[in-house]
C-alpha cells in the first residue's frame, strides 16, 4: 500500500502534524514527502493507492488522473469544499472525501459570534471616539433587538448552515427563519427553525447569515431584490461565498441604512481591488477569510480524515464521502 501528500507544501505542513503524520507513515505507507502537481510527469505514482491533501489541491483532469494514479483508490481532502478538484476524480471512479464537517464547526462558531454581537447592535457601536459619538450610539441602542425573541436568518441549511442553526436553538432563545430550497419542511422542524422564502428572511429577520451552497445557480442571487428589504438596522454576514453577493447592490442597502451593517468574511473578488468602496464604509467590517480552521483547528480536519481512511481500509461505514450529487448543494 502506498500514500502520497499532495498539493501546496506550507499548507500540508500547517494541517497534517506528527500524530497524524506517524499513523499514515506506520498504517498507509505515507513516505512524509508532498508533491506538487509538477511532479507528476517526473516521478512515478502508478502504485498509489491514496492522496492525501488540504487547502491547494491541485485540479487535475480526468486524462491526468487515470495516466498517473491508475491505481488510485481515494482522495482525502482535510479541508472544507472540495468544488474546485472534485469532479474529475469522481468521473475516474475515485472515491472523494473531506473534512468539511470538521471545518464546519469553527465556521459555524464565527458564524454564531457575529450573529449574537450583530443582534446588539456591536458592529455600529463599537470604536466609539468622543463623547459624542457615546451618546450618539447610546441613543439608538435600543433600535437593536437584543438575543430574546428576535428573528435571525440563515441562507443555506448544509453542513454549516445547520451547525449554526443547533447552536441557536440550543444556546439562546431565537426565531430562526432559514432559506434552502433542498431542505425538507420536517428537517427544518427537526432543526426548530421555520422555513421561508428568500424575501422573507430579509423582511422579517434583523440578522442574516449566509451559508448558501457554491454552485452556478446561486451566483449573483443575494442582490438588489433582497437587500432592498433590509430593516434599517439590519445586519448582513457573509461566511460563505463572495460570488453570491452583487456588491453594487449590497453597497447602494448600506448607504441608504447607515445603521444597518455587513460583516463579510469572504468577497468576490478576494481580496477587493484597491480602492473598493467598502474599505471607506463605517458600516461594512471585513475580515480576511479566517472563519474556517486554523491553528490548532486544522489538526481536527486531519484526523477526520486520517480516521475516514481507516474506516475506508477496514471495509467500515464512512461518514465523508462526497458524491456527484453532494456537490450540487455542497458550498
Amino acid at each position: 500500500m502506498r500514500s502520497i501528500f499532495l498539493g501546496n507544501r506550507d499548507t500540508v505542513g500547517q494541517v497534517y502534524r506528527g500524530p497524524e503524520i506517524d499513523a499514515l507513515e506506520s498504517e498507509f505507507g505515507l513516505r512524509n514527502t508532498v508533491y506538487t502537481k509538477d511532479d507528476l510527469n517526473a516521478r512515478d505514482f502508478r502504485d498509489v493507492d491514496f492522496i492525501f491533501s488540504t487547502w491547494g489541491m491541485p485540479s487535475l483532469s480526468a486524462k491526468e488522473i487515470s495516466g498517473c494514479f491508475p491505481a488510485l483508490k481515494a482522495v482525502f481532502y482535510a479541508a472544507g469544499t472540495v468544488q474546485a478538484f472534485a469532479r474529475p476524480f469522481l468521473e475516474c471512479g475515485v472515491r472523494v472525501f473531506s473534512a468539511w464537517a470538521a471545518n464546519a464547526v469553527p465556521v459555524s462558531e464565527y458564524a454564531v459570534a457575529q450573529i449574537i454581537l450583530a443582534n446588539k447592535g456591536f458592529f455600529r457601536a463599537f470604536g466609539l471616539k468622543s463623547p459624542g459619538e457615546h451618546r450618539e450610539r447610546a441613543g439608538i441602542s435600543h433600535e437593536y433587538p437584543g438575543n430574546y425573541g428576535c428573528k435571525v436568518g440563515i441562507l443555506g441549511a448544509g453542513m454549516i448552515g445547520k451547525l449554526v442553526i443547533r447552536k441557536l436553538k440550543s444556546d439562546y432563545n431565537l426565531q430562526v427563519l432559514v432559506f434552502d430550497p433542498f431542505l425538507p419542511e420536517e428537517k427544518a422542524k427537526e432543526l426548530g427553525a421555520v422555513k421561508t422564502d428568500l424575501h422573507t428572511v430579509f423582511r422579517e429577520c434583523t440578522t442574516i447569515s449566509n451559508h448558501l451552497a457554491n454552485n452556478e445557480q446561486t451566483k449573483g442571487m443575494l442582490n438588489k431584490s433582497c437587500f432592498s428589504l433590509m430593516k434599517d438596522h439590519a445586519t448582513f454576514i457573509n461566511t460563505g461565498r463572495g460570488a453570491q453577493v452583487v456588491n453594487a447592490d449590497l453597497e447602494e442597502a448600506l448607504r441608504a441604512r447607515p445603521f444597518a451593517a455587513a460583516v463579510l468574511d469572504v468577497t468576490y473578488p478576494e481580496p477587493l481591488p484597491e480602492g473598493h468602496p467598502f474599505y471607506r464604509m463605517e458600516n461594512v467590517i471585513l475580515t480576511p477569510h479566517m472563519a474556517g480552521s486554523q491553528a490548532c483547528e486544522t489538526e481536527r480536519m486531519a484526523r477526520y480524515m486520517v480516521e475516514e481512511c481507516r474506516l475506508l481500509h477496514a471495509g467500515r461505514p464512512v461518514r465523508y464521502e462526497v458524491t456527484a450529487d453532494m456537490l450540487k448543494t455542497m458550498a
